[in-house]
């Protein structure tokens, strides 16, 4: 009775007007991003993080969880028309999706695609309402032990699944913990790494970092590649799949549902090994697996749904532990942290309109997407047509705009531009951004949650280890490092290696 009157008053809140149009914005803006080829839901989201200063915590934080989602459910449109993945987890969407484009069949690659995003996100929705508020009330009793050893297990396994060089990775991680540690020390004021600058005192900001990174890099890289676009140009018809493709569908939209959610939750997963994961399971279930390439339509419903499933998945850690799961979660706890909310196990009771408006809004954006993905398909199949030479510029653009407007301050486009430039170089030479934004986010906290279990254990070490959650969360990480020196744990990371920067 309790979680339908906590519903209720979440979609109090989801209704109300201002809400409503921030959802609508945000839903809208992601399958934008999903259908452009080349931004992503990373890049669009650092673009936009200082827009959420505008209005209230509820309204900014509804528009960001919406281009999130929303960008799964934007991607395949590409995928399956262009054979273009819009955002890196529509990747999978590309194989099979194309192909049934090619034989005629885009109606039905696009209809399933749809159904089972909106499937598998409500149910991430339900568990999510019905795990987050449990999840919350054991995480109470973490202790600052528990939550730094949890903090370095998420690092670390981002940096497993990282594409490439490991030892780049865990290099990216470090330079992020350091940068994050800039500015006045929490607990005795000190400037520290500010080198006399007075812009440096507050820190470096999240927003000038993110879009350098991600906005300015990835049009500095975009504009060095020839995207050859094969769009499908004859008319799209019979959107709503047949009754054999319901019946080849449904037991994939079922499973890449549940292993996607599950594996959103895990910290360094998300929507991208989600999809991959699911394409793979679906084709060693398959009783024909040899069509699977030519044109399957399970080779779209088990990733789509997957990757929409990992996408609401990846709320619970954050909304309950206060720890993104992954570079996505990262920038949403940085919408949290600038309006002075702290995700973790208090924020359900602390601010229950906040915790329950954002899921009912995903609810109500669920819904908006599937209208916008179903009979606007020919509206998206003409914005793929929208030169890169116009595109590009527009989006420099709105990140100078963006981020001098979020600070008033000409420093931060000066760091934005310096951060542009290094991601430009780092993906040039194989140093992928991931790692370090989200050691960026979670370095402070993992010094303060260092620094108070040292006070409260005297300078003892051996409280990480003596505490069964903390040295689990340890050994586990350790492993982790481990590994890429196996020979046969080193191939099996390498498959299921993921760029979250794509």
């Amino acid at each position: 009775m309790d979680t339908l009157v906590n519903v209720a008053h979440g979609f109090g809140v989801a209704l109300l007007p201002i809400n409503l149009l921030y959802c609508f914005i945000g839903v809208f803006i992601g399958t934008l991003v999903g259908v452009l080829p080349g931004i992503g839901p990373i890049s669009a989201m650092s673009l936009l993080l200082p827009v959420t200063l505008s209005g209230t915590p509820e309204s900014g934080i509804i528009m960001m969880a919406g281009i999130y989602y929303g960008s799964m459910y934007g991607g395949s449109t590409t995928s399956i028309l262009v054979n273009i993945p819009g955002e890196a987890a529509s990747v999978v969407t590309c194989i099979d999706g194309h192909q049934m484009a090619k034989q005629g069949r885009a109606g039905p690659a696009l209809g399933i695609s749809a159904f089972g995003s909106f499937a598998a996100g409500t149910f991430a929705l339900i568990a999510l309402m019905l795990v987050a508020p449990k999840l919350a009330s054991i995480a109470i009793a973490f202790g600052p032990a528990e939550y730094f050893s949890l903090m370095v297990l998420g690092l670390v396994v981002l940096t497993f699944l990282t594409q490439g060089s490991m030892p780049k990775a865990l290099l990216m991680a470090c330079i992020g913990v350091v940068l994050g540690l800039v500015g006045l020390d929490s607990i005795t004021a000190q400037p520290r790494l500010t080198f006399g600058r007075m812009e440096l005192i507050d820190g470096i900001g999240l927003v000038p970092v993110v879009m350098g990174l991600f906005g300015v890099a990835e049009v500095l890289l975009n504009t060095e590649q020839v995207i050859k676009r094969d769009i499908i140009n004859t008319r799209i018809t019979h959107l709503l799949p047949s009754k054999d493709d319901w019946k080849a569908s449904a037991g994939p939209v079922g499973r890449g549902t549940i292993l996607g959610f599950f594996l959103g939750i895990l910290p360094g997963g998300g929507a991208v090994v989600a999809s991959f994961a699911s394409y793979a399971l679906e084709k060693r279930l398959s009783k024909t697996p040899e069509r699977f390439g030519h044109g399957a339509i399970e080779g779209v419903a088990g990733p789509e749904s997957a990757n929409n499933a990992a996408a609401g998945g990846a709320f619970i850690p954050l909304m309950t532990l206060g720890i993104p799961p992954n570079v996505v979660m990262a920038l949403l706890l940085g919408a949290f942290v600038i309006h002075g909310l702290q995700p973790g196990p208090l924020l359900i009771t602390q601010n229950p309109g906040l915790f329950w408006g954002i899921v009912a809004s995903m609810y109500i954006g669920n819904v908006m997407l599937l209208i916008l993905n179903l009979p606007m398909i020919g509206m998206w199949v003409q914005l793929l047509k929208l030169p890169y030479n116009i595109l590009f510029p527009l989006i420099i653009l709105f990140t100078i705009i963006g981020v001098y407007c979020s600070s008033n301050n000409v420093f931060d486009v000066h760091v934005m531009i310096a951060f542009g430039i290094i991601g430009y170089f780092m993906r040039k030479l194989g140093y992928e951004p991931a790692p370090l934004v989200l050691a960026f986010v979670l370095g402070p906290m993992m010094e303060n949650n260092l620094r108070k279990s040292l006070i409260l254990s005297q300078g003892d070490l051996w409280t990480f280890v003596q505490r069964p959650i903390s040295g689990v969360c340890l050994t586990l990480a350790l492993v982790l490092l481990i590994a890429p020196l196996l020979p046969s744990l080193r191939k099996k990371r390498e498959l299921v290696a993921l760029d979250e920067g794509a």
